[in-house]
């Protein structure tokens, strides 16, 4: 076991030492915190105990981080997996949990003791896909934990709900310059469509446009999204 995984562990002990896991079947699904969108949802909310996945297209990462926060401000926990190290430290704000592994096998590793761990009503998974065996031990955290698992990716194996999402081209709202030109994106319009097994549902909401400080090399933990690998 690598030293940031026991790094992790220790972690959510301090963190979370009276973590019970929950029996989902009993618990009220996770809301995003977006009305549109917990309405077309099944139970009002993201299931918990199962995997959901999110194809990753426009619009998914800020409706889950937005998804992350409206948790913590419901009084739970919630955790983001970072495995593609993309996540700017600048757009977290204090209360979910931000994990960078350093590598896809820690990314996956981290997902499961977070699931299994029972301390977390959301965990997100970004930037390493899980395939075969390890959507199955994955699947088996998330029943174990009694959370909402969201794992972005492209591959629905075992999910049971799948989501997709775009970014409206024509949708955006610009702030405008004394000149009348555009500026700044103020919000744009986000299409989610979810399915599951007999179901289909989709929906319309506006989300605003989040702006922060430009990231040169103050944070060495990040991936160069320049083309650069890491």
């Amino acid at each position: 076991m690598s030293a940031q995984i026991l790094e992790l562990r220790q972690l959510l002990e301090q963190r979370a030492p009276d973590a019970i896991p929950v029996t989902h079947w009993m618990a009220q699904p996770v809301a995003t915190g977006i009305a549109g969108l917990d309405a077309i949802l099944p139970g009002g909310g993201l299931p918990r105990g199962r995997l959901t996945v999110w194809m990753p297209r426009g619009g998914s990462t800020a409706v889950l981080r937005a998804a992350c926060h409206a948790a913590v401000a419901a009084g739970e926990r919630a955790a983001w997996v970072d495995g593609a190290g993309t996540m700017p430290g600048a757009s977290w704000q204090e209360g979910p949990l931000l994990v960078r592994p350093k590598g896809r096998k820690e990314a996956l590793q981290s997902a499961a003791e977070l699931l299994r761990s029972g301390a977390f009503a959301l965990v997100v998974l970004d930037g390493a896909e899980p395939e075969g065996t390890e959507t199955v031990r994955l699947s088996r955290a998330v029943r174990e934990g009694g959370g909402a698992f969201v794992a972005l990716t492209a591959s629905a194996s075992l999910a049971s709900v799948r989501l997709t999402s775009r970014i409206l081209p024509h949708s955006y709202r610009w702030r405008r310059d004394p000149f009348g030109d555009p500026a700044e994106v103020q919000d744009a319009t986000v299409q989610v469509r979810a399915r599951s097994l007999g179901w289909n549902a989709h929906a319309q909401f506006r989300l605003p446009v989040m702006r922060y400080d430009l990231r040169l090399s103050l944070d060495p933990e990040l991936a160069d999204r320049r083309g650069d690998t890491r």
